[in-house]
């Protein structure tokens, strides 16, 4: 018996043709009650802002005097003993002078065993360390390369700052090249800590963004001039929290001539000995720097201090406190290299000085430090 071919797969067949028919006739009436999908017409915006076009003349100037820090460490392959250099980790830093010096943060170098500079045309150059100074997080490389390719950042001045001013940040934060981010002088003579606890004062607080990786950059005013170097974050979570802190370019114009001089920022010596905090606090000292050692010959010996000392019987001898130099209060050793460090050796100092209560004043000429 043979089984008729059933009329549904042709009737489904017919069906499927009118439909696709249909929304094929429909399709243009759609389309317009839809509209043109294609791209909308722009609308012109006009020129820009006097104060967008500032600072886009502001980056094109000076981007080119900011350039990129990678540094290397050494790394032993386990298995052939092979020995070489790697990634470990970048910065940012900022052209000196046409001779190839190159300021950055100390710690974006600590720890090193070699570095390359990438200047703004890509260039890539062989970093020599020539100087650092921890307790300021300053440092100066030096790369060899024509003049024309290192144009120095115009340097400006961080004593007549005010809070409100614009401020601009050049950087390479988290590796990116050549970022900009503007904000204010947020506060002034803010005090942070170095990275070997000396204490960096007179610092400038901004709430332009800066991140990892801007560290070393320059921080600018409006008129482009470097007025600090941008060095620590405050937040939790290692981004940027609108409070960043840059050291006063006036302390960084005093300690750069000096490491690219010597290489190395060596402070006069007054030739003395400083109690602990822990030694003061027990013998329940007044604020200032209590002397326990007095080197023979040396300028505090000379200008007649004597240090705290044993009796015979065990008892505590009182001795000097140094409690001001040239009338800038002393409260602790630190404040007394903050202040030996902006002198240099042979300049005569007044030193105030109290012993039991008593004060006077003595003056001394400092000496060579080590």
């Amino acid at each position: 018996m043979t089984r008729a071919a059933s009329p549904w797969p042709a009737l489904r067949s017919r069906r499927q043709a009118t439909l696709a028919l249909l929304l094929t006739l429909a399709a243009p009436t759609l389309q317009a009650q839809r509209g043109d999908p294609g791209p909308r017409a722009v609308t012109p915006r006009g020129p820009l802002a006097a104060d967008e076009l500032q600072q886009i003349e502001l980056f094109r100037r000076l981007s080119p005097s900011v350039v990129h820090i990678t540094t290397l460490e050494v790394q032993r392959d386990f298995f052939n003993r092979a020995v070489g250099q790697a990634p470990r980790g970048t910065g940012t830093g900022f052209v000196w002078d046409a001779a190839g010096h190159i300021v950055t943060n100390f710690h974006v170098i600590q720890g090193a065993s070699a570095a390359t500079v990438t200047l703004a045309d890509q260039s890539t150059h062989r970093a020599q360390l020539v100087g650092a100074f921890p307790d300021r997080d300053l440092a100066v490389l030096k790369i060899d390369a024509a003049a024309a390719r290192l144009p120095a950042i115009p340097i400006g001045s961080s004593r007549d700052l005010l809070v409100g001013q614009k401020v601009f940040a050049i950087g390479n934060p988290f590796g990116l090249d050549q970022t900009l981010t503007t904000g204010i002088v947020s506060a002034l003579n803010r005090e942070i800590e170095s990275f070997n606890n000396r204490s960096i004062r007179g610092v400038i607080q901004t709430d332009a963004a800066i991140n990892p990786g801007n560290s070393g950059g320059p921080l600018l005013d409006s008129a482009g001039r470097l007025i600090g170097v941008n060095t620590q974050i405050a937040s939790p979570s290692g981004a940027s929290a609108g409070i960043g802190f840059a050291i006063p370019v006036d302390e960084v114009n005093r300690v750069v001539p000096r490491l690219i001089r010597d290489g190395r920022i060596t402070r006069p010596t007054l030739g003395i000995g400083a109690a602990s905090e822990a030694i003061q606090r027990a013998l329940r000292l007044p604020d200032g720097v209590a002397l326990v050692q007095v080197t023979p010959g040396g300028p505090a010996a000379r200008a007649g201090l004597q240090p705290f000392s044993r009796g015979r019987d065990g008892s505590v001898v009182a001795g000097d406190i140094i409690v001001a130099v040239n009338d800038e209060p002393v409260a602790s050793l630190d404040d007394l290299l903050t202040l030996l460090e902006r002198r240099q050796p042979g300049d005569s100092v007044t030193l105030n000085v109290s012993r039991a209560g008593r004060g006077r004043k003595v003056q001394a000429v400092l000496a060579q430090g080590d």
